[in-house]
């Protein structure tokens, strides 16, 4: 959550910072999913894990838990709701230059 401030406007600041210094990076790609998308459905955090000798699968994470979904049927439907929430986002150029004018309201 990028607009809810934890620490104050100093502490954020130096969080968009370090987000953009590694989304500047060779090895990240962030896109931000602005409010304006709506309601995502998303009820947890999740990760894909592609494996190399094994079918893909998903942890997901919520308040004091995390899960290892295995079921081929449930790891689509994870999958599907992580591509639309990627379809929904800024495109990774765009969140670089949402993040960048979020960091300057910031420090000003």
């Amino acid at each position: 959550m990028l607009r809810r401030q934890v620490g104050g406007p100093p502490v954020m600041a130096r969080q968009i910072a370090h987000v953009l210094h590694l989304a500047e990076g060779p090895h990240s790609v962030v896109q931000v999913l602005p409010f304006s998308a709506g309601a995502h459905g998303m009820p947890s955090s999740i990760t894909l894990l592609d494996f190399l000798d094994a079918p893909r699968a998903v942890y997901a994470e919520g308040y004091g838990t995390g899960q290892l979904i295995e079921s081929p049927a449930e790891v689509q439907a994870a999958t599907l709701a992580y591509d639309l929430l990627q379809a929904a986002a800024l495109s990774p150029a765009e969140s670089l230059s949402w993040l960048r004018s979020e960091l300057e309201d910031l420090r000003t």
